[in-house]
């Protein structure tokens, strides 16, 4: 793949990741106004308890959109707009965060493998720019530590990728059982799962824009070579 190719693909992937962030925020807010009749904070709770897990905390945390299931910890940490909010949004937010809940129990094999990553990830993502550029100035004295680099960036893309199954599933999980438990309608199922495709969608683009980034080191690095 040409040089100029990828950079077209890497413009591209930003000009998407903005647009992708702005719908986001758009569809969250008008789901907002949705109401459904219990509270992000109360959906979690019957969700967790529905699925027999009474080990993990329900914590409410500043931000906007900053909703995360943190295993080390065991909590659900819900925004405070999720937390409190009687919303489609917030119970399709709050839902999707103990989709992971369930995964983690039930040892779903992508979020395993996911976990596994992890600390390794975040090892390579500390050294990766420092490895990489020592590479390219050091290209004709030690010319494979630029593939080390490369390898250590093609980690995080890995992690990218191994991502989209873990959050594609942890939303289906969510939607299904909010239907079942009749917190959704016929009618705002369907803006459940609009909110929740919105969101999917930025692992999507995250993923393919750090394939495109991975691509560009490997045409770099042929190209000095």
């Amino acid at each position: 793949m040409s040089s100029t190719l990828i950079w077209i693909i890497m413009i591209a992937v930003m000009v998407l990741s903005m647009v992708i962030q702005s719908m986001l925020k758009s569809r969250f807010s008008k789901y907002s106004d949705v109401p459904v009749s219990m509270t992000g904070a109360e959906v979690a709770s019957r969700m967790l308890q529905a699925h027999g897990i009474r080990d993990v905390k329900i914590v409410s945390i500043p931000g906007k959109l900053s909703d995360h299931y943190d295993p080390t910890t065991k909590t659900v940490n819900l925004s405070e707009e999720v937390y409190y909010g009687k919303s489609v949004a917030a119970a399709a937010v709050a839902a999707h965060e103990c989709g992971h809940v369930v995964q983690h129990a039930t040892g779903y094999a992508w979020l395993q493998m996911r976990s596994a990553l992890v600390p390794v990830v975040s090892f390579s993502n500390n050294i990766v720019s420092w490895v990489l550029l020592a590479g390219v100035v050091f290209i004709n004295i030690f010319p494979s530590l630029i593939w080390i680099g490369i390898a250590l960036f093609a980690l995080s893309t890995l992690f990218s990728f191994v991502t989209l199954p873990v959050e594609i599933n942890a939303s289906s999980r969510a939607v299904k059982w909010l239907e079942n438990a009749g917190i959704v309608s016929y009618d705002t199922k369907d803006m459940a799962v609009d909110a929740l495709r919105w969101a999917a969608y930025t692992y999507v683009i995250a993923a393919i824009g750090s394939l495109a980034t991975l691509l560009y080191y490997i045409s770099l690095a042929n190209r000095r070579n």
